[in-house]
C-alpha cells in the first residue's frame, strides 16, 4: 500500500525530522507526545528559580549547525537562531591558563607548540578542507559505499585508531594532548578503545568550520522550529499520549518509533518477529550522566579569561585523568575527579536569565543506571578552575542517571546517546537492519539508528526517506 499516512511516536528532534520528511511528500503524519511539552532531551524550562531557562538535555550543537537536512530546512524563518560564541571551545588547566578550540585552523595552530601546531594542520587540515563533502558521509549510516570515498579515505586511518593512542603518538605537549582527549570524549567511551578518535575529529573539524553555537532561547528554540515548519506543511502533534500498544493508534501505513529499543519492543509487541526482538536485545546503552543545572549570580569565576570566550568548557585537566575517568564510567565504576562537561549560555544568550544573572549546565559521565549524587565532584572539578564557584550558586538542580531516564525513557540508564557508540553498534545500529524492522509498517528512528546519537535529525529523516522508498510514493 503506498505511503499516505503515518503516525510518529516521540516529538524529539528526529521524530519531527521523520515528520517533516514525510509532510514533505504528502503524507500525513501525526505526531504523539507523552510529556505536555515537546522536545524530549532538546527542550528548555525554570527549573531552578524563576526567569533561569535551562536545557533539559542537550545545550551545544555542532552537528546540528552542520545538520545536512537541518540545513535543508527553513528554520531561521520558523524562530531559530545560532549564536556562535567567539570560540567553540575553552579547555583549563592546572596552571590557570587554557587552550581553546578556535574557529580558524590556524588560530588554534598558532596557540601550539611547532611540532604539535604541524600535527594538529595535518591531521584535521584534510578534514576541515572537506567538510562540505564529509558532513555529507559523516550522518550516514556507515555500511555503505560513501558518497565522497576519497575525502573518507583520507579521514578514516586517524579515526578508526583509539584516542589516547592518537594523542599521544601525533602530540608532544600535554596541552594539546588534553585539547583532542576533551573533545573525543564526547564520543562516552574509553579513549583506549577502537574508533574513539572519530567524534573528536568530527567535532574538532565542525569548529573549524560550522562552529559549536547554541540556540537562541535554548534547546527548545530547535524543537519549536521544527514543529512550526511541520504545523506549517499540515502535520499534526498530539500532546499528553502516552502511547502503550499499537493499538492506541489509529490505522496508518506507518508508524515510527522516535523511541529506546526497549519503547520499540515494549509498545510494538507483537507485530515484531521474535527473531528481530532477540537481535534487538544484544544492543546495549552506553553509560548514563549526572546532571546539574544552576541558577548563578554572576559568571563562572573562571581563572583563565579565556574560558569567557567559550559557551562549552571541558574540565578535566590531563590526557590522562579524562582517560582514567572514561573508562571508569563505561565499565561500572566512579571516579573523584570526573571529566566535566560545562556549557554557559547566559554569556552569549542574555535571555537565559534575568539581568545580571546566569545559568550554567554541567555533567560527567557516570555508570549505566547510576542513582550516586556527583554534585560534590563536579562542583569540586568546576571549582578547580573557578575558584570560588560554589559562592556564585543561588540554586541548583541535580538528576542522577535514574532520574533521567524516568523523566525521558529514551535515556536508558541515563545514556544520552541512544545506546553505546562503539564500533560495533555504530556500524550495527541497533542491528543490521537499519531503521527496518522486519514489519513493513513499524520502523525505527531515533537515535539509536544510524549516524546515531546529537541533535541533527538525521535519524529519523533517513528513517522516514527509508519507508519512502520501501512503500512508494502516494498516488
Amino acid at each position: 500500500m503506498p505511503l499516505q499516512t503515518a503516525n510518529i511516536i516521540g516529538s524529539g528532534p528526529n521524530g519531527l525530522a521523520a515528520a517533516i520528511t514525510l509532510a514533505q511528500r504528502g503524507v500525513a503524519v501525526t505526531v504523539y507526545e507523552r510529556n505536555a511539552s515537546i522536545g524530549g532531551a532538546c527542550s528548555t524550562a525554570e527549573v531552578t528559580l524563576p526567569g533561569f531557562h535551562h536545557d533539559l538535555g542537550s545545550s551545544c550543537y555542532p552537528i546540528g549547525a552542520a545538520s545536512p537536512f537541518f540545513r535543508s530546512l527553513p528554520l531561521a524563518a520558523h524562530g531559530l537562531r545560532w549564536i556562535e560564541p567567539p570560540t567553540p571551545l575553552a579547555h583549563p588547566l592546572d596552571d590557570g591558563t587554557a587552550v581553546t578550540l578556535e574557529h580558524a585552523l590556524e588560530a588554534t595552530v598558532a596557540q601550539l607548540t611547532q611540532h604539535d601546531g604541524r600535527a594538529w594542520r595535518s591531521l584535521l587540515g584534510p578534514t576541515v578542507r572537506n567538510w562540505p563533502q564529509l558532513i555529507e558521509d559523516f550522518t550516514q549510516p556507515l555500511l555503505r559505499f560513501p558518497s565522497h570515498p576519497l575525502e573518507m579515505a583520507t579521514f578514516g586511518p586517524a579515526a578508526l585508531m583509539p584516542a589516547q593512542l592518537l594523542a599521544t603518538t601525533l602530540f608532544q605537549n600535554e596541552r594539546t594532548r588534553a585539547l583532542f582527549a576533551g573533545i573525543a570524549a564526547h564520543s562516552v567511551l574509553p579513549l583506549t578503545r577502537v574508533a574513539s578518535s572519530a567524534t573528536g575529529l568530527v567535532l574538532a573539524a565542525a569548529g573549524h568550520t560550522t562552529g559549536w553555537p547554541i540556540a537562541a532561547g535554548g534547546g527548545q528554540s530547535i524543537t519549536n522550529a521544527l514543529a512550526s515548519y511541520l504545523q506549517s506543511l499540515g502535520g499534526s502533534i498530539v500532546l499528553n499520549a502516552e502511547i502503550q500498544n499499537l493499538a492506541d493508534l489509529p490505522s496508518v501505513n506507518a508508524t515510527f518509533f522516535d523511541t529506546s529499543v526497549a519503547s520499540l519492543i515494549r509498545i510494538a509487541n507483537s507485530a515484531l518477529a521474535p527473531a528481530y526482538v532477540h537481535e534487538l536485545l544484544k544492543f546495549r546503552p552506553g553509560p548514563g550522566i549526572f546532571k546539574l543545572d544552576f541558577a548563578l549570580s554572576q559568571p563562572i569565576p573562571w581563572r583563565s579569561p579565556e574560558c569567557f570566550r567559550a559557551a562549552t568548557v571541558h574540565l578535566g585537566g590531563s590526557l590522562a585523568e579524562i582517560s582514567h575517568s572514561e573508562h571508569d564510567a563505561f565499565y561500572g565504576r566512579l571516579n573523584d575527579r570526573p571529566y566535566v562537561l560545562l556549557v554557559q549560555p547566559s554569556l552569549f544568550d542574555p535571555s537565559r536569565a534575568p539581568e545580571g544573572k546566569h545559568t550554567a549546565w554541567a555533567y560527567c559521565h557516570v555508570p549505566s543506571g547510576s542513582i550516586v549524587d556527583r554534585t560534590t565532584a563536579i562542583e569540586t572539578q568546576i571549582a578547580r578552575f573557578a575558584p570560588g564557584f560554589q559562592d556564585t550558586i543561588l540554586a541548583r538542580r541535580a538528576s542522577n542517571a535514574e532520574a533521567l531516564a524516568q523523566w525521558n525513557p529514551n535515556l536508558i540508564g541515563g545514556d544520552i546517546s541512544g545506546g553505546a557508540m562503539t564500533l560495533s553498534q555504530l556500524l550495527f545500529r541497533p542491528t543490521s537492519h537499519g531503521y527496518r524492522t522486519g514489519n513493513p509498517s513499524v520502523y525505527l528512528c531515533s537515535s539509536s539508528t544510524p549516524p546515531g546519537g546529537g541533535v541533527h535529525g538525521m535519524c529519523g529523516h533517513l528513517a522516514a526517506l527509508a519507508a519512502y522508498h520501501d512503500l512508494g510514493p502516494s498516488t
